[in-house]
């Protein structure tokens, strides 16, 4: 067996691949694109995609392909060989500086909210030198950037990249007001906690519902669920280690720095965690490690489902989005340092983190806003929808102290005035994780733990960084101005306290009673997907993104069409299945069933006049009830998915699939529910939730 560090990022084009295989000179220019956004020359570019296809071809690789994430939340690539004719009729291997630096790729069938018309079918993809390529199932991946032929962004990254250089700009600003002339750059770092189910493939491939729509439609539930607690952390099944440990070997291979691995509280459930990376890479590896683990799962037998509520009933998986802010010289400016003004330092930012959740908390929202994610939002194993802030009770004493101008602790002789007087001495984790807040305060990060499973971490990521950046531009606008720093400083961090604290939330926010103290504090409850999407496009939240150049305004509506498409469309696919499911399996199999008991009563009967038909006669009453109720549900969803295609407007469009068509799903799968616990096992059509949750052993 080979040791990790052995064959750890074999698979791509890192740092040490870059030393061995490129010029010196070539090298620091690469370095310099790398870490200061610095253009690439084109006789380096040469140079560089030369070195890599000779990397690529000695690991077998014979195609390449520009590795981009369009906005239908997966990653898309189209593969070229590396081969060119020569004149005495064979092939040579060619790979040229601008088939590295740009490529151009087919972008009529990928989402654009009307940035282009149909019939404009060309895009571009722009390599990201901050990334590096690596190879998948034998292909030279690029990572790059997605743009159409008006220069608008069409992916995910794009706007990711544009809002590292907005945060980066700000907070420069701001720690030059406190001498730290030495950085050169900031940057956000991120490690993202994957959560994930595994089934058994046979059962899967027995599931419509799972296999058209990721979750189950229909499905009663099993007689144990995860009421005992017994698999959080609990002894991880052999076929299940054997899946984790191939997994992992993979993500290895590539770079990607999976570290933990456990069972979570539903049965099936796991999580994946991976260490800190800079935000950009972070975003790359959690969509290779989605694609991996479900690549890897159908080696073993298993599928691994990412959607955010697969089984009604128990915990929904999530994705646990750790964020923090760090300098080119090492300091995470999220951390309590130990003099006067690297506390004051913290303070400042943790104000401007502050802020911006409150400012935009609907921002927070929409950035997690799916269909899949409804489900799960708002439930006992996942946050309200509700934006609020954990902070400990360590910080808000203090916080507090300055606030009401008076002394923070029962030794402290004198007032704290930020920049003066040194924080309190504090453990990073003084205070209990509260696992109910949105986003929580960590000790150096925060944890925002609203994103579904599958959801990319691009969105959410872009909307922190822009938001951040939009308030330490504020502050540094201030006190660039002022005419004492240390009175100015310390008057601004208390006003931000004054007029932010309704959004520190530090008790449980699964409590019913938060919903009526939030909506006292004036923060907003966007249950659904339809409810929050139009806060997207609203006037403040327009100036945010294009004052910081993240998104134009034709982008940002582009986005909103674009979502509430996939919502309408997502929740049509799933109502279409259920109709499919419930005419062609479920009510036939009911039938049969009462068939057979009303067979039964008949044989017994000729038995002889006494004999007990309570159970066949009853049985047969009430399932003969609930296929009725079925069935008027099931006809009252059909005229509702008609009534979809007479509406024109998109935002009309998907308040009517929240409001009705989600309704008559509900109706349809409470009968057809009920009507599986009666219906003999050998008569249902579908594994049930018990073989599909406690099927892998």
């Amino acid at each position: 067996m080979r040791n990790v560090s052995d064959y750890f990022g074999e698979n791509v084009f890192n740092e040490s691949a870059m030393k061995a295989r490129l010029p010196k000179d070539t090298f620091k220019q690469l370095q310099a694109a790398i870490n200061n956004g610095k253009r690439l020359e084109p006789s380096a570019a040469g140079v560089v995609a030369n070195a890599i296809k000779d990397w690529a071809i000695e690991k077998g690789a014979t195609h390449y392909t520009h590795w981009f994430q369009p906005m239908t939340g997966i990653t898309a690539e189209k593969h070229d060989s590396f081969i060119s004719p020569n004149n005495d009729g064979r092939v040579i291997m060619e790979f040229s500086g601008k088939e590295l630096i740009q490529g151009e790729p087919d972008a009529s069938s990928f989402p654009s909210g009307g940035l282009r018309a149909t019939f404009e079918a060309r895009g571009y993809t722009a390599w990201d030198p901050t990334s590096f390529a690596f190879i998948k199932d034998g292909v030279l991946c690029i990572p790059t950037a997605f743009c159409s032929y008006g220069g608008e962004a069409l992916d995910k990254k794009t706007p990711l990249l544009r809002s590292m250089e907005a945060i980066n700009k700000q907070a420069l600003r701001v720690l030059k007001l406190f001498g730290n002339d030495d950085v050169t750059s900031v940057k956000t770092t991120v490690g993202p906690e994957q959560e994930y189910f595994l089934i058994d493939k046979e059962m899967y491939d027995k599931r419509k519902d799972l296999i058209y729509t990721g979750r189950t439609l229909f499905g009663a539930k099993p007689p144990k669920g995860q009421e005992l607690d017994d698999h959080y952390f609990g002894v991880i099944k052999p076929r299940v280690q054997a899946y984790m440990n191939e997994l992992n070997e993979e993500l290895w291979k590539l770079g990607i720095l999976a570290k933990t691995e456990h069972n979570e509280v539903a049965p099936s459930q796991h999580e994946l965690a991976p260490i800190f990376a800079t935000t950009n890479i972070s975003a790359d590896h959690n969509q290779l490690t989605m694609e991996i683990m479900q690549k890897v799962a159908k080696k073993h037998g298993l599928v691994c489902l990412l959607h955010e509520k697969p089984f009604d009933g128990v915990n929904g998986s999530g994705k646990h989005n750790n964020w923090s802010i760090s300098t080119n010289t090492g300091v995470n400016l999220l951390e309590p340092g130990e003099t006067p003004y690297e506390n004051a330092q913290f303070l400042l930012f943790l104000c401007a983190v502050i802020k911006a959740v409150d400012d935009y908390q609907d921002l927070l929202r929409i950035s997690v806003a799916s269909a899949g994610n409804d489900h799960r939002l708002g439930a006992n194993e996942a946050p309200p929808a509700i934006v609020s802030m954990f902070i400990g009770s360590e910080l808000s004493e203090v916080l507090q102290a300055i606030e009401t101008d008076t002394p923070y602790g029962a030794k402290e002789k004198e007032l704290l005035r930020v920049g003066v007087h040194v924080l309190p001495k504090f453990p990073k984790d003084s205070t209990d994780r509260n696992r109910t807040s949105p986003f929580a305060f960590t000790g150096n990060k925060f944890e925002f733990r609203m994103l579904g499973s599958a959801n990319s971490i691009s969105g959410c990521n872009t909307v922190l960084n822009t938001a951040v950046a939009e308030e330490l531009k504020q502050f540094a606008d201030e006190l660039e101005n002022a005419a004492d720093f240390d009175t100015a400083l310390h008057d601004l961090v208390k006003r931000v306290i004054v007029e932010h604290q309704h959004v520190i939330f530090n008790g449980n926010g699964y409590d019913d009673s938060w919903v009526a103290e939030a909506e006292k504090r004036g923060l907003l409850n966007l249950k659904t997907t339809p409810d929050a999407l139009p806060y997207f496009i609203h006037d403040k939240n327009i100036k945010l993104f294009t004052s910081h150049k993240v998104f134009t305004e034709v982008e940002i509506r582009s986005r909103y069409e674009i979502n509430l498409e996939n919502y309408c469309k997502v929740v049509n696919i799933e109502a279409l299945t259920m109709v499919d499911m419930a005419r062609k399996d479920i009510l036939p199999a009911i039938s049969e069933y009462i068939a057979s008991l009303s067979a039964s009563a008949g044989a017994k009967q000729a038995i002889g006049s006494d004999v007990d038909l309570s159970y066949e006669a009853e049985t047969a009453k009430e399932l003969s009830a609930l296929s009725g109720k079925a069935f008027s549900a099931l006809k009252t969803l059909e005229a509702k998915l008609e009534e979809t295609k007479r509406i024109f407007d998109i935002t009309v469009l998907a308040a009517f699939y929240k409001d009705e068509v989600l309704a008559a799903m509900d109706e349809l799968r409470a009968a057809v529910d009920s009507a599986e616990m009666l219906t003999a096992a050998e008569y249902w059509p579908y594994p049930s939730y018990g073989e599909l949750l406690f099927g892998v052993r």
